[in-house]
């Protein structure tokens, strides 16, 4: 959690890439509000990208998130965490967690305001300010359910500010913002992966060596590093080669991960702590040729402090063919990049 907490130190206030951010929760409204975060699929049902999911992977700490409920401004919200694997919200269902619908989850820190606004009643003033592309609303007020998370021009956020008043502004400029500095982050993805070893140390059919060894290459140690170790020799970004000193790190996450993937050594790459933590939580990745790809919400300053400067790190050899094969997945649902273009 150091690395987090450092990257989550860097953004709170009113920094220079602040973005604004609009959400619609109509539905899910009351849940993300009370559990503290936004939750959206990875993809359409027909299985194709939507670049309103998409913008989870790019929102970051200290951005802020207006938050749209059945035709009112309810909440203004301090984004506390990147973008994160987690599963569907047990809450959002009848029966259970959904632990096989996985999405994007976002930790917010939102503040209810004391009075809603309905933006309908001000788009004399809103309307004009309103983007040509993934507008929040129709010209007459109206939400466009289509739309989950957008991002917002600055002229259109403050306008809506204003709209709302000086409960907004102080969140905004940042007399609430600290707040955010105390949520916990990753809670999904951490409630996931306990969920997960409960199930392997119950699951009977295993063999306890087997449940061993599987829990064990969570923390990128035991028999999945020694695989990891017959393929890489040491940290792709440090160069250090001291076995004491690595994390053998997943590819594919051990959260998506089956046993038998979790133990694949071609599912490995030997990384510092630090550089591991990173490529864990999708900050940066790797392109099949070895070249280093850093992700833009990455806080630049952060990444030097740890050694890890982007404008030196070498790109490194290639992989082998059973790695792209992993990094390849890595990329498509862990790096966290810029939307598509479309």
């Amino acid at each position: 959690m150091r690395v987090e907490w450092i990257l989550l130190r860097a953004f709170v206030g009113h920094h220079p890439r602040m973005r604004y951010w609009w959400v619609n929760q109509n539905q899910t409204y009351a849940h993300e509000v009370r559990g503290g975060y936004l939750w959206s699929p990875k993809l359409k049902a027909n299985g194709h990208r939507n670049p309103f999911y998409e913008y989870m992977r790019e929102v970051a700490p200290g951005d802020v998130v207006f938050s749209f409920a059945d035709g009112w401004i309810k909440t203004v919200g301090i984004i506390a965490s990147h973008g994160y694997e987690a599963p569907k919200p047990r809450e959002f269902g009848q029966v259970g967690a959904y632990w096989d619908q996985v999405g994007w989850r976002v930790d917010v820190r939102f503040h209810e305001l004391t009075s809603a606004v309905r933006p309908a009643d001000h788009m004399t003033q809103l309307a004009p300010l309103l983007p040509k592309r993934y507008a929040p609303l129709r010209a007459n007020g109206h939400g466009l359910q289509s739309i989950y998370l957008t991002l917002l021009p600055e002229p259109f956020a403050l306008a809506l500010a204003d709209v709302i008043g000086r409960q907004a502004h102080s969140i905004i400029n940042g007399l609430r913002i600290a707040d955010a500095a105390v949520t916990p982050v990753g809670q999904g993805l951490i409630e996931w992966e306990e969920h997960q070893i409960a199930e392997l140390r119950a699951d009977a059919g295993l063999p306890e060596t087997t449940k061993q060894a599987v829990v064990q290459a969570r923390r990128g140690q035991g028999l999945f590093k020694q695989r990891v170790m017959q393929i890489e020799a040491r940290c792709r970004l440090t160069g250090v080669d001291r076995v004491e000193h690595l994390r053998a790190s997943h590819c594919k996450p051990w959260r998506d991960a089956s046993n038998h993937e979790r133990l694949d050594g071609e599912n490995g790459l030997l990384l510092t702590p630090d550089a591991d933590h990173l490529f864990d939580r999708g900050f940066l990745s790797f392109e099949d040729s070895g070249r280093v790809l850093i992700s833009p919400v990455a806080h630049i300053p952060s990444l030097q402090r740890m050694g890890l400067d982007p404008a030196t790190l070498a790109n490194t050899h290639a992989f082998s063919s059973g790695q792209r094969a992993y990094l390849e997945y890595h990329r498509a649902n862990v790096f966290l990049q810029a939307r598509l273009k479309s």
